[in-house]
């Protein structure tokens, strides 16, 4: 029983798990928007919103541990520099999920994460 569980568990292990959400975050705050599953896009939501609260934090102590979850460093310094005037005013809710097409092959329920 997962009763009281409230991490996705993804069908993976803890590490490959934790790999994942890393990669998924950098991916969307590169990009923008990214395609995954519905499973994975509701796992990532909450990583990359914790990531834009740091961003806004702004203080040491939260860039260093953004540089810690992800990749790239580069990416974490424009993270920061934009955050405060992009999500200044907004107390939370920083991505949408957006429901596609099924994936064809195995049906997959499918979805569009992107950030606001």
């Amino acid at each position: 029983m997962r009763h009281g569980c409230r991490v996705p568990l993804l069908s993976k292990p803890a590490d490959q798990r934790r790999a994942l959400l890393r990669s998924l975050t950098t991916e969307l705050i590169r990009n923008g928007r990214i395609t995954t599953t519905k499973a994975r896009a509701k796992a990532v939501r909450s990583e990359a919103e914790k990531m834009i609260s740091l961003a806004k934090d702004g203080s040491l102590t939260a860039r260093r541990q953004a540089l810690g979850y992800i990749y790239d460093k580069k990416l974490v310094h424009a993270l920061f520099a934009q955050a405060k005037e992009r999500y200044g005013n907004r107390n939370g809710g920083y991505t949408r999920i957006l429901r596609t097409v099924s994936r064809r092959g195995d049906n997959a329920e499918m979805a569009i994460i992107e950030l606001v």
